[in-house]
């Protein structure tokens, strides 16, 4: 066993002298904060350039959110590939020196098409009407898959074709790189859209306790800090991990409360042909309707109240918070591993104190794989809606089959009379 340690140790020691020296990032802070921050320590300049830019961002990110859905789309489509570009540009100047062919451009050929097959996908499933009435996007929904299938087809025949003497494992390696980023990035993305259609209440609620557990582990860390919590974060402590995550479950049910009381942020995201305007306007769910609670026993002697008034989704909200103080975090730390393997701070300096957006968001990809299972497994059922859409797409004939079939049915269920028969 000893034997095996060592040999383990001497090859992780190979690995870190096979990675080159990357050039730090340069500091972005604008000048004006420099001059006004000069007098304060490192320490306290970084906090307040952190607090200033997270102010900064928050309000950015309101306004958006006062813009409408489609914004929000933009602005989950923009982040995926600035991720995917700090991420891809890591690999590209760590083995920049091997020059190989053609890698930037099949990695953002690549990029494309992920994009076009997810896109498609969401297309095909919330804008069938649309499509319906232009003949050009039928054919282009009819065949996306393989069109779709022969896009990245074209670029594995190029990467083969590109495929040089002595720097084949190199380039595999870089293969597998521009795959897992993809991976990461867009088909995380692609999710926090679907969480998006069914009701910007799943967007928002998710993404705000991720922010909400980042500021305040991160307050709770810098005041009262003093047991590290895992060595890929020396800054992170069981502080700041536990007083994060109280407060980010006591945000997450008030803002829960505050969100369900209006149809702009409960309602699914449907887009409508006529106005050519995504509209959210329904008879909200049982979810978003005021429901009467027996408090438990143990609470009733503390609160002195024996049952409560509450939103049900308030109580998904636990689940929602508990999820992004307790999980959420190792998406950061998994970065954190990342960039320790490759001896960089950050993955880019695009946000002075923070880092790059990807140092931002390494969180949130978790969060949103997670919203959309938790979705599926617990909150959606069968939707008339999109189905009568797809209904909707098919021949008259089809239609016609689809309506025998449902009507014989009903009448063998006792749903429809026999007199309705004929």
């Amino acid at each position: 066993e000893v034997d095996l340690e060592e040999r383990l140790h001497e090859l992780d020691l190979r690995s870190d002298l096979d990675v080159p020296d990357v050039p730090p990032p340069t500091d972005s802070t604008p000048e004006i904060l420099k001059r006004a921050l000069s007098g304060l320590s490192a320490r306290w300049k970084n906090w307040w350039i952190r607090g200033i830019l997270s102010l900064a961002m928050i309000s950015g990110f309101f306004l958006i959110i006062y813009l409408g859905s489609f914004m929000l789309m933009l602005l989950v489509l923009s982040i995926q590939v600035k991720c995917y570009h700090e991420i891809i540009t890591i690999g590209y100047r760590v083995y920049h020196s091997y020059d190989l062919p053609w890698f930037r451009s099949l990695s953002w050929y690549f990029l494309l098409c992920v994009n076009y097959f997810f896109y498609g996908e969401t297309v095909a499933d919330y804008f069938a009407t649309f499509v319906q009435r232009r003949e050009q996007l039928q054919f282009l929904i009819r065949y996306h898959r393989f069109i779709s299938f022969a896009l990245y087809l074209t670029g594995f025949c190029m990467f083969v074709l590109s495929l040089v003497k002595k720097h084949y494992r190199l380039q595999f390696y870089m293969f597998a790189w521009t795959h897992v980023t993809l991976l990461i990035t867009v088909t995380q993305s692609h999710l926090v859209i679907q969480n998006l259609f069914e009701g910007m209440i799943w967007f928002l609620v998710p993404i705000s306790s991720v922010i909400c557990n980042d500021i305040t582990a991160y307050i709770f860390g810098f005041f009262f800090g003093r047991t590290p919590l895992i060595k890929l974060s020396p800054k992170k402590t069981w502080e700041g991990f536990i007083g994060g995550f109280f407060s980010t479950v006591v945000f997450g049910f008030i803002f829960s409360y505050f969100l369900a009381q209006h149809q702009y942020f409960v309602c699914p995201v449907e887009y409508n042909s006529e106005t050519n305007r995504f509209v959210t306007e329904c008879e909200p769910s049982e979810l978003f309707q005021m429901k009467k609670y027996s408090v438990p026993p143990l609470l009733q002697a503390v609160l002195g109240w024996e049952t409560v008034n509450m939103y049900p989704f308030q109580m998904h909200s636990f689940a929602l918070s508990t999820f992004a103080s307790l999980i959420g975090p190792f998406g950061g730390f998994f970065a954190s591993g990342f960039k320790r393997a490759f001896k960089i701070k950050d993955f880019a300096d695009t946000i002075p104190g923070h880092g790059g957006i990807m140092d931002r968001f390494d969180c949130q990809y978790l969060m949103a794989t997670f919203v959309h299972v938790y979705i599926t497994s617990f909150i959606r059922g069968p939707n008339p809606s999109k189905l009568l859409k797809q209904l909707l797409i098919l021949q008259p004939e089809q239609q016609l089959s689809v309506y025998k079939t449902l009507k014989s049915y009903l009448v063998e269920k006792g749903i429809l009379q026999p007199s309705l028969r004929g």
